[in-house]
């Protein structure tokens, strides 16, 4: 059933992109967690150019991996350097339009009205504080979000108690989702997407030390014909979208001069 869902999710997107390009937006394929800030900057470069932009959101291997076979992005927007880099050994992307828009920072989170409280720290009492529960996570094995969940687990030392207690999602926002109806008692997310849902709290954050740096490099694709491409995401490493992607917490890398 999974299997049949995510098909029928990708099918959709790549029909979703195949109408716009014909309409002569710019196509763009990010990462779930930048649903918000991406849309609103999309907006402001829209009402400044005259061009649409056309967004599908969802986890970055799932992206990458619609990008691989063909899907007509113009634009991808990755939650981590390794998907990107993937594309980038199948000649994917314009190897010189990469760059790195944004960083992040990845949170513990549990319903607003729980009462669970943990300290980030080595050898924390994860399971107990899970109960009978799980821990919400995205797919750790492929999706940005949960490879970092199992890094920074790994690196407190309570993998082992997280393995067999994890609830698997999609992407990021499916795990956030869980977490906010109250389905998973703890949750693991980027701290942006707990500022987006406000029937959640923020238990506690991750040492940066303890996962790689959570990065979001953006490229134009290779197989892209629109001109405006390069125009947005040129237009994303800016000040008016810095602007918009700090307000919703992201954090913004200096720009060179």
């Amino acid at each position: 059933m999974r299997d049949r869902r995510a098909f029928v999710a990708g099918a959709a997107a790549v029909l979703a992109a195949g109408q716009a390009r014909a309409a002569g937006a710019v196509t763009v394929f990010a990462a779930a967690s930048l649903q918000e800030a991406l849309t609103e900057a999309g907006a402001a470069w829209t009402a400044g150019s005259g061009t649409p932009v056309r967004f599908s959101f969802g986890a970055s291997s799932a992206l990458a991996r619609q990008i691989d076979q063909g899907a007509p992005a113009d634009l991808f927007l990755s939650a981590d350097e390794d998907w990107m880099d993937w594309l980038a050994t199948r000649r994917r992307i314009v190897p010189a339009s990469r760059r790195d828009l944004l960083s992040n920072r990845l949170v513990l989170i549990a319903p607003r009205g729980s009462r669970t409280t943990l300290r980030i720290a080595p050898g924390m009492p994860l399971a107990r504080a899970l109960g009978g529960g799980r821990l919400a996570v995205a797919d750790p094995t492929a999706v940005p979000a949960g490879k970092y969940a199992k890094a920074a687990l790994t690196a407190l030392g309570v993998w082992s108690q997280a393995a067999s207690r994890l609830l698997p999602a999609d992407n990021v926002r499916t795990a956030l989702a869980w977490v906010a109806r109250g389905e998973a008692p703890l949750g693991i997310v980027y701290a942006t997407d707990a500022k987006a849902e406000p029937r959640v709290r923020v238990v506690g954050l991750f040492p940066a030390a303890s996962h790689p740096p959570i990065r979001y490099p953006g490229a134009v694709i290779a197989a892209s014909r629109n001109g405006g491409a390069p125009a947005l995401l040129d237009f994303l490493q800016g000040s008016r979208a810095a602007a918009v992607f700090r307000r919703h917490g992201f954090g913004v890398p200096a720009r060179p001069a």
